[in-house]
């Protein structure tokens, strides 16, 4: 497996390579990551629509569609990491994967679906978060799961709660449950 490449850990396509341009602020989800939050939510996502927000290497969002998810929209701006997505697609023959080229907060803006798993791992050099968190609100199925990777845990506006946390070297990640319909 060349550096660039990252395996899929299952579901359908588990052991399949995806490659990605290498590109320094790239960082596709580590393999432990990944499967600690398959494990937190559940490893069946049959009928789940999910959404990869940032999603450059796609390793989170092929991952998904691995496990049986209906549906997952991949958003990324990226020229170069598009195109990676387009061929992993079709290699794949990701057939509940769709793939938008837009700028995230675009995409939420313009966007009229409803997710009912989420994952964010923005660049880190740039405080996506707080924009995104309230633009994915109206985006958010009941009881939405939110998997988010950052440099530290992200200030959580209300009604999002933490289901489950960890740390893999300088990076948390967090599953965060959106409450919002509850109350």
């Amino acid at each position: 497996m060349s550096k660039n490449q990252v395996r899929i850990i299952g579901g359908s396509w588990r052991s399949r390579l995806i490659a990605f341009p290498p590109r320094t602020d790239l960082r596709p989800t580590p393999d432990r990551v990944r499967e600690t939050l398959f494990n937190w939510l559940g490893q069946d996502l049959t009928g789940k629509n999910c959404l990869d927000l940032f999603a450059g290497s796609g390793a989170l969002g092929f991952e998904a569609a691995s496990r049986g998810a209906r549906r997952v929209v991949m958003v990324e701006n990226d020229p170069r990491a598009f195109r990676a997505l387009q061929q992993n697609a079709a290699a794949l023959d990701a057939r509940t994967v769709e793939l938008k080229r837009v700028d995230a907060l675009e995409f939420l803006r313009a966007d009229g679906g409803t997710y009912d798993v989420v994952f964010l791992d923005p660049p880190f050099r740039v405080d996506y978060l707080p924009q995104v968190f309230s633009a994915l609100i109206p985006r958010l199925a009941a009881g939405a799961m939110v998997h988010v990777e950052a440099p530290r845990a992200p200030a959580l506006p209300p009604q999002w709660e933490v289901w489950r946390s960890g740390r893999a070297g300088a990076v948390t990640h967090q599953l965060l449950k959106w409450t919002g319909h509850e109350t």
